[in-house]
């Protein structure tokens, strides 16, 4: 039997890089605070013109180049984003308008920074069905838009971009070998976006802990149900949250630093568009080798979490 996995990457990114340094000309905080406590050192913010659905688009063509799969063999779009242009339409029906895919399913996925890994635990079910031959999931996010530019606990930490991937057929032991995903209501009230003025607020204490504590779990689960152990891991694709965070998942499973992806020190966090970002980095860096079982973890507001593990290949 085929399996089902990733044939094509793209990201995007926009131009204007904002570091810790410009960050202190806005709020009370400094570029050593910043780096020490989260790995920040720049993240890009897109202008106003740029909405979530353009970051999208580009990013997908990308990954469409990269599969070499036209846009009308695409047979399904998946967004993941908490940032969508509007409430509705959603953002996939916008990017399904822009590439010319006419008349496909399009939908938005609601997770926050886990949206990714559900948007390809849902792609997945419906090429194993035979329903669908390819499915393109995006994440893609411009979390400048919703952060308090004056709050120096948040504005710090996000960043605007989109990553894209192309789901279909892959040849037998390679591909998507398990997955585990969860959440918890309970904690709904530590992450989430003021109804009132729009801004994300985060008790970041409280994140922090459920993310050490669940990132780990979750990708060890995801390693047992493909029948692996922690040691078969060859690389690590983390939530660019927090590289204290990130170190925390490493050291779980027992992986040097150069197995694990850390790209939020570029990036910062780019909620469910961190993940295929830095898929898309480490593999244009050769991290990333044919065969090789990568574990990807998401973690976010939920609060939710996510874990698949693949074994790479097209």
């Amino acid at each position: 039997m085929k399996g089902v996995g990733i044939i094509g990457v793209g990201a995007y990114v926009p131009d204007r890089i904002v570091t810790n340094r410009d960050l202190e000309k806005l709020v009370d905080t400094s570029d050593e605070w910043v780096r020490s406590r989260t790995g920040i050192e720049e993240r890009r913010i897109a202008g106003e013109d740029m909405g979530t659905s353009h970051m999208a688009v580009l990013a997908a063509q990308n990954a469409l180049r990269d599969a070499a799969v036209a846009a009308e063999d695409i047979d399904l779009i998946i967004v993941a984003t908490a940032t969508p242009d509007h409430s509705f339409p959603s953002v996939a029906c916008m990017v399904q308008e822009a590439l010319g895919m006419k008349h496909i399913p399009a939908m938005d996925v609601s997770a926050a920074c886990s949206g990714f890994v559900y948007g390809l635990v849902t792609a997945k079910q419906f090429i194993d069905t035979n329903t669908y031959q390819h499915v393109l999931v995006i994440g893609s996010e411009k979390f400048s838009s919703i952060v308090d530019w004056s709050d120096h606990n948040t504005c710090v930490l996000f960043g605007d971009g989109a990553g894209a991937v192309v789901l279909g057929e892959v040849p037998e032991g390679k591909g998507i070998l398990s997955y585990e995903m969860g959440s918890d209501g309970s904690g709904a009230q530590h992450l989430f976006v003021n109804n009132v003025t729009n801004f994300v607020c985060m008790n970041g204490r409280e994140v922090f802990k459920f993310a050490v504590r669940q990132m780990p779990e979750s990708s060890l689960r995801a390693v047992e149900k493909a029948g692996l152990q922690k040691e078969d891991v060859d690389f690590l694709i983390p939530h660019q949250a927090n590289v204290r965070i990130i170190d925390a998942a490493r050291e779980r499973l027992g992986l040097p630093e150069e197995k694990v992806s850390t790209t939020v020190r570029q990036h910062g966090n780019t909620s469910a568009a961190s993940i295929p970002l830095s898929l898309f980095t480490e593999l244009q860096n050769g991290k990333i080798h044919d065969g090789d079982v990568v574990v990807i973890v998401g973690f976010g507001a939920g609060l939710t979490w996510g874990s698949l593990c693949l074994r790479w290949g097209k």
